[in-house]
């Protein structure tokens, strides 16, 4: 069965912004983490902080551009999705944890990429 349009969209776009963010020197820990709370796109390692990140793919602004659509219930999603990913790995030892965007606004060949870090 082939996957729906939208999901191989958001597989690239992930895809596009691992290989961004590694080229900016952070190491990836996991790729989409699930929990009943909800899901991480990326986590990685940035030195010793620990990094949430949210991948957010926009082909066209006309609800609103990449950054617009992270409101304050999918910050809250993600921060009780991050705190059942430290629960379940309270072993490992990080100086700090932080939650990063990373928007692709445009199509695919003329994407722009914007990443904020310690987004929320």
């Amino acid at each position: 069965m082939l996957e729906p349009k939208h999901l191989r969209k958001g597989k690239t776009a992930e895809s596009q912004a691992l290989t961004f963010l590694e080229s900016k020197g952070l190491s990836l820990i996991e790729r989409n983490f699930r929990c009943r709370c909800g899901e991480i796109d990326l986590i990685m390692l940035h030195d010793q902080d620990l990094v949430f990140v949210e991948v957010r793919y926009r082909r066209k602004d006309s609800f609103g551009g990449a950054v617009e659509s992270i409101d304050s219930r999918k910050q809250r999603k993600i921060r009780m999705a991050a705190e059942a990913y430290l629960q379940q790995n309270e072993t490992l030892m990080f100086k700090g944890c932080r939650f990063d965007v990373l928007a692709i606004d445009g199509e695919e060949e003329r994407s722009s990429i914007q990443w904020i870090s310690d987004a929320f």
